[in-house]
């Protein structure tokens, strides 16, 4: 029991950011930055919880530096038309960046941590609650239609008269408030203290789930914990010192990762499946 709790645990990370991610995708938007939003989101969530004494005021700080950055990148990309992916990947250079200056002070100081029932913190059954949520108005509601419209094709979603510009902003705030709120678990709750790029590449493999679950939620979901649980195998496998090198061993999500991506890009249909059709491309509005 207490090993799935550790891997529901590592696993919830992952699928805050994936179903962020995921929702901004679906409206057509390819964002990179991920891993920059999460180290913010980490560092201002940790800031706040220990300047305050109360982790909601973590979690809060950490859903709104998310968003804060999210909305760079939206203006950047929405509305000075700026390349999308350069645009996401100096994001994550920048939030590394920034979150190193500000989390300086903070390195060392001990975490405030949220409080858990039966060993499972608030946030593990909201994620899967955001899962359930963001599946059913993606699919099953008027708002999903339109985000999906705009993701697979933003001119006719333009024609039938649905502002594109503003349905990719709100999900691209959407999706940093869930990546900044990814990287707030991992200080208050995961390891409650703040260590410099403490997000160690997580934000990245949240991008590859998106694909990895051919843009649906609940793919995602057992994703993230398909991964939760490969990170938490390296730790058991080094208990039992079989020999394996532990630089190995930590690299086992990464290469899982890369594997994972490389069978979906040679099964063309699998590839192409649910891929938004309009996904990284620039929207201009007639004059």
């Amino acid at each position: 029991m207490d090993l799935f709790l550790t891997i529901i645990t590592a696993a919830t990370p992952l699928l805050l950011a994936a179903i962020g991610e995921l929702v901004v995708e679906r409206s057509g938007v390819l964002n990179l930055g991920v891993e920059g939003m999460m180290v913010m989101g980490a560092v201002c969530g940790f800031g706040a919880a220990f300047l305050t004494g109360n982790p909601w005021v973590g979690v809060l700080a950490s859903i709104i530096a998310g968003a804060a950055m999210s909305l760079l990148f939206g203006f950047l990309t929405l509305t000075l038309l700026a390349n999308q992916v350069a645009t996401g990947l100096a994001l994550t250079l920048l939030g590394i960046g920034l979150s190193g200056l500000i989390g300086e002070s903070f390195v060392g100081q001990p975490g405030v941590k949220l409080p858990v029932v039966a060993g499972i913190d608030p946030l593990i059954p909201f994620s899967v609650i955001l899962t359930a949520g963001v599946s059913y108005v993606l699919f099953r509601t008027r708002s999903g239609l339109i985000i999906r419209a705009v993701g697979n094709s933003h001119s006719a979603a333009h024609a039938l008269g649905y502002n594109v510009i503003a349905v990719r902003y709100l999900c691209v705030m959407f999706g940093g408030a869930c990546a900044g709120l990814a990287g707030g678990y991992l200080s208050i709750v995961y390891t409650p203290q703040w260590v410099e790029n403490m997000t160690a590449g997580k934000g990245w493999i949240a991008l590859a789930l998106v694909v990895f679950a051919s843009w649906l939620p609940w793919r995602a979901a057992i994703g993230a914990y398909l991964f939760g649980a490969i990170s938490i195998l390296s730790f058991v496998v080094q208990t039992y010192g079989l020999g394996i090198p532990s630089q190995f061993l930590n690299s086992l999500p990464y290469l899982v990762t890369i594997l994972a991506l490389v069978l979906i890009s040679g099964n063309r249909a699998l590839s192409k499946r649910n891929t938004p059709a309009c996904l990284g491309q620039p929207f201009v509005p007639d004059r």
